[in-house]
């Protein structure tokens, strides 16, 4: 039988020093935060760490992908306090947020009855999310996070947890899409790949893979009316970026077999390097090639990045 380990909390402050230059900016990066908001079930872009808004700074803003709606993330490596109470609605209204997540090491009782108020007593389109963080380690292992939801607006999990329910509100579309993610993430759950697909699925037609850059990342789509499967690397706000990588062009269109669509996206703030082949998504017959195309391009590209991107 073979020896087990010891599971060990570790304090908080042993890994993050210093709660803005340190915690905030780990968070925001997105293989991290995405720790964070699979525990709440949202997918979110556009972080920004130190976001201001007048001026206040609030430690991590956002974007809600589907609705669009403002994410704020306020952090604490301690016990909450009316302090941080108070910032924490502070940014809500001056970044007009939707969605206020309060981050900390341990929550108060007065403060979990606070947010529970707010939760019911706020208009329905504004959710507060209270949440503990924990460190853990097995003998001399590198220390692993994890987030615990202490508060969430009152029908949260039924909406995102019951999967009776959640499905029941879901078009037949959207079911289709949430099956095809489930079905691709358990696919490289068993399968090798060098790819982080860790994320909770979402109805939507894409799927986002963190590289271990705060810049950009891998997202896997599907278009049932183009009829095709895609990946692409996903720049969220950086020209210079995908300006660097499209000098080497020519190096990164060889790598791949399949043709290369170069997008700067003039009128927006991202851009995107993207590689699609054609097939119907909703086909369940042919979701393994598919699957399997996905991860092999997904690894293609995210080398690509990591060589190329470099100074």
């Amino acid at each position: 039988m073979r020896k087990l380990g010891k599971l060990e909390k570790v304090k908080l402050r042993d890994v993050w020093k210093h709660e803005a230059l340190d915690f905030t900016q780990w968070m925001a990066k997105e293989e991290n935060i995405s720790l964070l908001l699979d525990e709440i079930s949202i997918s979110a872009e556009n972080i920004k760490p130190e976001d201001n808004a007048g001026k206040f700074n609030v430690d991590i803003s956002a974007d809600e992908v589907e609705s669009g709606k403002k994410i704020i993330i306020e952090n604490q490596l301690e016990k909450t306090d009316h302090s941080h109470l108070g910032q924490l609605l502070t940014y809500a209204s001056s970044f007009d947020a939707c969605i206020i997540v309060w981050v900390v090491a341990e929550a108060r009782d007065e403060h979990k009855r606070a947010i529970e108020w707010f939760n019911e007593n706020m208009q329905s389109e504004i959710s507060f999310f209270l949440v503990t963080t924990e460190v853990w380690q097995i003998g001399e292992s590198k220390p692993a996070v994890k987030f615990n939801v202490v508060v969430e607006p009152n029908d949260w999990a039924k909406i995102n947890k019951n999967s009776s329910t959640y499905s029941r509100e879901l078009t037949e579309t959207k079911l289709n899409k949430l099956e095809f993610w489930n079905a691709f993430k358990d696919y490289a759950n068993i399968n090798e790949t060098k790819l982080k697909i860790a994320r909770k699925p979402r109805p939507q037609h894409w799927y986002s893979i963190s590289f271990g850059s705060s810049k950009a990342g891998l997202a896997c789509t599907t278009n049932k009316r183009d009829n095709y499967v895609g990946i692409e690397i996903y720049i969220n706000d950086d020209k210079s970026l995908y300006h660097k990588l499209l000098k080497n062009k020519d190096n990164i269109d060889a790598l791949l077999e399949d043709e290369i669509s170069w997008e700067e996206l003039p009128e927006k703030k991202a851009s995107r390097i993207k590689v699609v082949r054609k097939g119907n998504p909703e086909n369940k017959d042919r979701w393994e090639e598919y699957f399997q195309w996905l991860i092999k391009n997904g690894e293609i590209l995210a080398n690509v990045f990591n060589k190329f991107s470099k100074p």
